[in-house]
């Protein structure tokens, strides 16, 4: 993958901003991404998809008085540049004036970027790539049990990041991303079931070999065989470390300032209160090396940094950009994030609830009767009052021990008494941005047969 050096695109960028201030634009700041990815699909030994893509965007935003304008292109020769910033600036004088918008002050920016070590130099070739794929397919279907592939793919990207303003911010930088998964299935007609295993990762070397993704998506396929029904009843359900990173998720979206300022979060009120148990600590480290979201600043040119989200289980603190910050009356926490098309809105970074004391086993071993979740479907959540209600697969749980596979299952419950109920397990592993150790809830409704 070649692209343009981070000099030449930061170049564009600010004469984009340039331009906008000489056509009356009181400030104005551009965001230009420029991407360069490659993809492959196979199945059964035959390649299904390729797909190799390329782009580079800027979004302009300008404002003039205290209304704003977004406008976004392709096309960077000077003459373009110069008409983008003139539609951007008549469209920001047509805007409604909001008191809360606006670029940070200069004795916000961000004064240091770390290399956080987040682009690799290796770039595998398209035969390369439909190789690794190719093993993970071959690997699942060879453990027994596994009757067909639902199909392997692997992937290679590379992202420049470009933000300057009229603040006087400028910054740049890489990232690279790999991926590989397979997905495969095991039974027949009514009884089969899907299962699979994947890993991304921000350097190629952090990739585990082809043959165990594709061989751990095969042997947990083969282990589904046969699910039952379960009873319904309340008890305890233990997530897998694989899907507890989803409860994290519901989390960050209810400590987002924009939800919060819009007054549409369960934890609204819920400040410096007891929202987990006493001992769990849920952190946003933006600046972990070679972290899936790790960034040197974010997408208004703060500082980014590592933010005690949940400490001793007392939420300490919201998931700010300037715009909350402002509506609520509070210090910018550096979590702003910003495509080429959108205004910067809030969002987490790297968000782990980090790892308790117990083994998964010891988690299970005193459970006569629960439920350990492997997989999640459907999005049965709502932010405003905190009703959780999602379909799950996975196993039963007796006298301690995991024991026959389940499936068609439905877990139920409210989140403020699900995180108040929560034990993590000490199994964190960093698949993503969003992360868990294997977590235990007591109390949920189980609704099966």
């Amino acid at each position: 993958m070649t692209s343009q050096p981070p000099e030449y695109l930061s170049g564009i960028a600010a004469m984009a901003v340039e331009n906008a201030r000489k056509l009356g634009a009181d400030a104005a700041d551009a965001v230009l991404v420029r991407g360069e990815s490659t993809s492959v699909s196979v199945r059964g030994g035959a390649t299904e998809d390729i797909t190799r893509a390329e782009s580079c965007d800027l979004g302009l935003r300008v404002l003039v008085g205290q209304s704003q304008a977004i406008v976004s292109s392709s096309k960077f020769e000077p003459t373009e540049l110069a008409v983008l910033a003139e539609r951007a600036v008549a469209m920001a004088k047509l805007a409604p004036a909001d008191a809360h918008i606006g670029l940070a002050d200069a004795d916000q920016l961000c004064s240091d970027a770390p290399d956080l070590d987040l682009a690799d130099d290796v770039v595998p070739s398209a035969n390369e790539l439909i190789e690794m794929a190719n093993t993970c397919d071959r690997s699942g279907l060879a453990v027994e049990g596994v009757s067909a592939s639902v199909g392997s793919s692997a992937s290679a990207s590379r992202r420049t990041i470009v933000l300057a303003a009229s603040n006087g911010f400028s910054g740049a930088y890489q990232r690279t991303g790999y991926g590989l998964s397979a997905a495969m299935i095991s039974g027949e007609g009514t009884g089969m079931e899907r299962d699979y295993d994947y890993q991304s990762c921000v350097h190629f070397e952090d990739l585990r070999p082809a043959e165990e993704i594709g061989c751990t998506a095969g042997e947990r396929v083969a282990k589904r065989l046969n699910a039952r029904k379960a009873a319904s009843q309340t008890g305890p359900v233990v997530y897998e470390q694989r899907v507890a990173g989803s409860l994290v998720n519901h989390l960050s979206n209810a400590v987002n300032g924009a939800a919060v300022a819009r007054g549409t979060s369960f934890l609204k009120d819920c400040m410096d209160e007891q929202v987990f148990r006493t001992g769990i600590a849920i952190v946003d480290d933006a600046r972990r090396l070679r972290g899936h979201g790790s960034r040197p600043f974010d997408g208004e040119g703060l500082a980014t940094g590592c933010l005690e989200v949940v400490s001793d289980g007392a939420l300490k603190s919201w998931l700010l950009d300037l715009y909350s910050t402002r509506k609520l009356g509070l210090e910018p926490t550096g979590n702003a994030s910003r495509g080429t098309s959108s205004v910067p809105t809030p969002a987490a970074s790297n968000l782990n609830l980090m790892p308790g004391t117990a083994t998964p086993e010891e988690l299970i071993a005193d459970i006569e009767q629960g439920f350990f979740v492997t997989e999640l479907i459907g999005m049965g959540v709502n932010g405003t009052t905190g009703d959780y209600s999602r379909g799950a697969a996975g196993y039963w749980i007796e006298n301690g021990e995991i024991t026959y596979p389940v499936s068609e299952v439905t877990i139920a419950g409210n989140l403020k008494d699900m995180f108040k109920n929560l034990t993590p397990a000490d199994d964190l592993i960093l698949r993503g941005s969003i992360n868990a150790p294997t977590c235990r809830i007591d109390g949920m409704t189980i609704a099966g047969v």
